[in-house]
């Protein structure tokens, strides 16, 4: 029996994709959105001028440069949307390509930007009866593979950031193990009768929208998972806890109030280097509205607060992330391909950020303050490392980018890095009162634009024949088609569970009643004479239909043999190719071992030579360290010696100086007395030669009648009997006149046994100098005693005068200074304690000297040199005036 074929469906085939250049790099897409101005009557600053520039102009009062001038600035994005734009058409803009990627095994990243109350979690999320992008995308996703979705737990994630799959039988039986458990998330798509009257309206979305060019030989499976970062922790708002009745429950606004914390989790990093959220619960979801009611539980988890900026404030960012599993179908388009390297898997991340505010317009505490503190704080990172990038890119520098700062840009550092495209959407308030936010988040946004990211590189597909699931599926159809034809059932049986021998079983016609009751009875003979001509016409058609099935299987069997034997000699091919490139590959495995194993030998013995040299560096600094503090103890001692060898050479210097000028003054004096005394010898002589003698000689004088001898003191200072000149500076009455004197005494000086000591009248006596008693005196008397180079003790008398300052103090500015002290007498002589100064001894006169007229001569002249002698010389005599 021959019937027409029906014209097979030809397979759709992808457009070949173009290998992507790793060096091709695009910038960051920035959208801008306005929310409308509620209420409408405030005043606006920004203005939108065209599709990708807006100005903003500061408000009345505003002043934002140092001259106290108004500036209007604008900035320009990619595309600027205002206060009209609706929710669809800025997702066909913004977030439609990122899900064409999504299903091309592309990443993506989109996040919203802005100060708190500008509109961002509407964006993302909407409101009843207009949905925002992440229903938009979910929506499309589903859209567009519906009819190519893997059967639940066919794809099961491995908890490191990759995609096991299993057969559909293990499939199965995991799935009747889940049935069975008590489910925390519904398995079974809802109907939207059935949900949450929340957030029904936002998913009534068109269906039309979808990807047109889907790999149809591939199997797809969705996963969701919902985190937020709070407090620079993150937190799985999908994780359920069973109760706990001894734990207190977790009672906050905005929970539930037998909701427990949930522990926060970790950072990790996968084979292929990119960071994933360690634990996080990921959802295998079927449809549209499955998916968003696993939103709207996490959602409903999420912390928010109500400040005076916004009633509903994030109080943290919000990550929702759509992860497609994606794996090939077999030769025969039947079952999927359990290689797990043929598994690809694509993310799309979205991000609702929370919004920068100031502490000062909401004036949060307590909790508050450290959120929004924590809020701030990772948004500095994240503008911190979008200015590392822009550098990088701009100067050629090579700055390590601060990603690790904050939990936030550790987790999308791969994106930055390349792993996918990047879109912000910002979000501003017009109204004036933001003003100044607003314009930190255009600078920020008009940054972020600038830097580059490199194109992700396409992920190469299954290398089969595209088309196999329409020919599976058109051999399908034909089979049934042709039992239809002959006679079949239309309901016989399932081609795809049964097989077609009892699908044609099944289409006998059942045998009518044989038993006669009548012998007249002439309906039931040719009844079953019917029904069994029908029954073997039906088996002769089944002969012949599984006689030329027969042929046809053997030459398919051929056929598949010849192909089965030219695959069999081209696996061979490239298994020896394999096998040369493996044995190849291997030896220069071996090769590189072997030279790691030489380079680590070699760098073993320089980590150890380098420590041998840090230590023989340590040991020589130390020494050097030791060598110079010894060098500078003995510069400093020889500072110190130099200082001191020069005050004794200076001392001695003014020593010796001294005592010239006193010799030379003694010599001076001693040659003008032998002076004298020869021209009084003179007249002496002249007067007794002239002089008549008489006849009888004189008598000696007697010893009464003699004169007394008068010790003669020579003074050695003196140059001439003359008045001695005083010190221009120095008043020896200055002591004794009516100024009152601070007489300074130290309670550790030691009392002198000289014959002259210091007396001051009128004057205040102190051991400690204070300035009550210099307020009530004009002089200022210091006593000072020190040990000279000769063992004996000096006395040094140090004065001023005392002044008053501008600040109501005192002060004294020293003028003179008068030395006291004691020496010994040359030998020979007698030590003389009460001498204020080194006189040669007298010598001694006998009786028979005063009888000559040459000494008494000599007497009388130094008699009468020492009479020109005022009082208190000698005090004059031992007083050193000198300015200190």
């Amino acid at each position: 029996m021959k019937s027409a074929m029906r014209p097979v469906k030809p397979p759709r085939r992808l457009p070949p994709k173009k290998p992507s250049s790793t060096n091709q790099k695009d910038p960051v897409g920035v959208y801008c959105r306005v929310r409308p101005l509620s209420p409408p009557d405030q005043e606006c600053c920004i203005e939108v001028i065209n599709e990708s520039l807006l100005q903003l102009h500061p408000p009345d009062g505003c002043k934002v440069n140092r001259n106290g001038e108004y500036k209007e600035t604008q900035y320009s994005f990619k595309q600027v949307f205002g206060t009209q734009v609706t929710q669809n058409e800025l997702f066909d803009v913004v977030s439609k390509p990122l899900v064409e990627d999504l299903i091309r095994a592309k990443n993506g990243l989109l996040f919203t930007y802005g100060v708190t109350g500008s509109g961002k979690t509407h964006t993302m999320t909407g409101s009843p009866g207009d949905g925002g992008l992440l229903p938009r995308c979910l929506s499309m996703i589903f859209n567009s593979i519906g009819n190519f979705q893997a059967k639940r737990y066919v794809f099961k994630p491995d908890e490191k950031n990759g995609m096991d799959v299993q057969n559909e039988v293990d499939a199965l039986l995991e799935r009747q193990k889940k049935e069975i458990q008590p489910q925390v998330i519904p398995r079974t798509p809802m109907s939207r009768q059935r949900m949450d009257p929340e957030f029904a309206d936002m998913i009534n979305i068109q269906e039309h929208c979808k990807v047109e060019d889907v790999d149809e030989d591939s199997v797809y499976s969705v996963f969701v998972s919902y985190i937020e970062i709070y407090n620079n922790y993150i937190y799985d708002l999908l994780e359920e806890i069973p109760l706990d009745p001894i734990k207190p429950k977790w009672n906050t606004p905005g929970r539930n109030a037998d909701f427990i914390p949930p522990q926060s989790r970790i950072l990790r990093e996968d084979l292929n280097h990119n960071m994933y959220v360690a634990g996080c619960t990921e959802v295998e979801v079927k449809s549209t509205e499955e998916a968003f009611d696993v939103f709207w539980k996490g959602q409903k988890r999420r912390r928010i607060a109500n400040t005076q900026l916004n009633r509903e404030s994030s109080r943290s960012h919000s990550v929702f992330i759509i992860k497609l599993a994606q794996a090939p179908l077999d030769a025969d388009g039947d079952n999927i391909l359990q290689e797990r390297e043929q598994i690809t898997l694509s993310q799309l991340s979205l991000v609702d950020l929370a919004g920068s505010e100031r502490t000062n317009r909401t004036k949060a505490e307590g909790n508050r303050l450290r959120e929004a503190g924590n809020i701030n704080q990772s948004l500095m990172t994240l503008r911190t490392c979008i200015e590392v990038l822009r550098e990088n890119q701009l100067c050629g520098t090579n700055k390590m980018v601060p990603y690790r700062d904050s939990k936030l840009t550790h987790l999308f550092k791969n994106y930055f890095d390349g792993e996918g495209k990047v879109r912000m959407i910002v979000c501003v308030n017009p109204k004036a009162d933001d003003y100044e936010e607003s314009l930190q988040v255009m600078r920020f946004a008009e940054m972020t634009q600038e830097v580059e990211v490199a194109r992700p590189v396409d992920k190469p597909i299954c290398g089969l024949t595209p088309g196999r699931r329409y020919r599976n599926q058109a051999f399908k159809e034909e089979l049934t088609r042709r039992l239809e034809d002959r006679g079949g059932p239309i309901n016989g049986g399932d081609a795809e569970d049964q097989a077609v021998v009892e699908i044609l079983i099944q289409s006998f016609p059942p045998l009518p009643s044989c038993e006669l009751l009548d012998a007249n009875d002439d309906q039931t003979l040719p009844k079953l004479i019917e029904v069994l001509e029908k029954r073997r016409r039906i088996r002769q058609m089944m002969a012949e239909e599984f006689n030329k099935n027969v042929c046809t299987f053997r030459a398919m069997l051929q056929d598949l043999n010849g192909v089965v034997t030219a695959k069999e000699n081209f696996a061979q091919g490239k298994m020896t190719e394999k096998d040369k490139m493996i044995a190849s590959q291997k030896s220069e495995i071996d090769r590189l071992d072997k030279k790691i194993k030489t380079l680590e030998y070699k760098i073993d013995i320089l980590e150890k030579t380098t420590t041998i040299y840090e230590d023989e560096k340590r040991t020589m600094q130390q020494d050097l360290d030791n060598h110079q503090h010894k060098l500078q103890r003995q510069l400093s001692d020889k500072r110190r010696l130099e200082a001191r060898l020069q005050g004794m050479m200076t001392d001695n210097a003014m020593k010796w100086e001294k005592e010239c000028e006193r010799r030379v003054a003694a010599k001076q004096i001693e040659m003008q007395n032998k002076l004298w005394v020869k021209d009084e010898k003179l007249k002496q002589l002249k007067a007794i030669v002239t002089e008549t003698k008489s006849d009888k000689p004189e008598r000696p004088p007697r010893e009464k009648d003699r004169e007394p001898r008068v010790p003669v003191r020579s003074v050695s200072p003196s140059p001439a009997p003359t008045a001695l000149p005083a010190h221009p500076r120095h008043r020896r009455s200055r002591s004794a006149g009516t100024e009152r004197w601070v007489d300074h005494k130290p309670p550790n000086s030691v009392e002198t046994d000289t014959v002259m000591q210091p007396h001051v009248p009128k004057s205040i006596k102190v051991a400690v100098a204070s300035e009550k008693a210099l307020a009530k005196c004009d002089k200022y008397m210091l006593t000072h005693q020190q040990l000279a180079s000769d063992g004996e003790i000096e006395t040094k008398l140090i004065k001023g005068d005392v002044f008053k300052t501008r600040g109501g103090g005192q002060s004294v500015q020293f003028t003179d200074i008068e030395t006291l002290r004691q020496q010994s007498p040359p030998s020979g002589g007698r030590k003389r304690r009460s001498s204020p100064s080194n006189q040669p001894p007298q010598a001694e006169t006998t009786d028979s000297e005063w009888t000559d007229v040459e000494t008494r001569c000599s007497v009388a002249v130094e008699m009468r040199a020492g009479s020109n002698l005022g009082p208190g010389y000698e005090h004059h005599a031992m007083s050193k005036r000198r300015r200190p």
